[in-house]
């Protein structure tokens, strides 16, 4: 089983394509800085800091769950969320994905339209600055591996991408 995330970083990468390929290099070289000290300065034998975290989860040692959410940021909340929703709340893999997501950002916490309003209260009760947004809540597509090898495949509305198995 492969989890894979495919990014250029920005919608052209960094607009250099290889020879004759039609492959278009990314621009994760962006995330450096020229800081020295920071921890990504741009220096021999560094990597810049990126989010690609693609993700496989295994249950009694077989494989239970390949999946991935894109988005910056964003990523590593989405993915807490989408098994959270899948393990604690028993979704399937595509409601899992479907389901409103809430990010947290310098700005405060991002909900999504259908958060629902008492869950908005709580969290500006604990203190948090909540606001409704759209976009930035990452695009999901997973495979759940399922009884007698069935695979079930969940992708995100939120944006272009697939969930394929065999």
């Amino acid at each position: 089983a492969i989890s894979l995330i495919q990014s250029l970083f920005s919608e052209f990468g960094c607009g250099i394509v290889a020879a004759d390929t039609g492959i278009v290099f990314s621009n994760r070289g962006s995330a450096f800085t020229l800081t020295p000290g920071h921890p990504a300065a741009l220096a021999p034998h560094t990597r810049p800091p990126h989010t690609l975290i693609p993700a496989f989860v295994t249950k009694d040692g077989r494989p239970f769950l390949s999946f991935g959410v894109m988005g910056g940021d964003h990523q590593a909340q989405g993915h807490t969320q989408v098994l959270v929703n899948i393990i604690d709340f028993g979704m399937n893999v595509q409601a899992a994905g479907q389901a409103a997501r809430v990010t947290h950002g310098p700005s405060g916490v991002q909900v999504e339209s259908a958060v629902p309003p008492d869950v908005r209260q709580a969290l500006s009760g604990r203190g948090h600055t909540v606001f409704e947004a759209s976009g930035g809540f990452g695009g999901y597509q997973g495979i759940q591996f399922g009884e007698s090898g069935v695979l079930h495949g969940g992708s995100d509305v939120r944006k272009d991408g697939l969930a394929i198995g065999y």
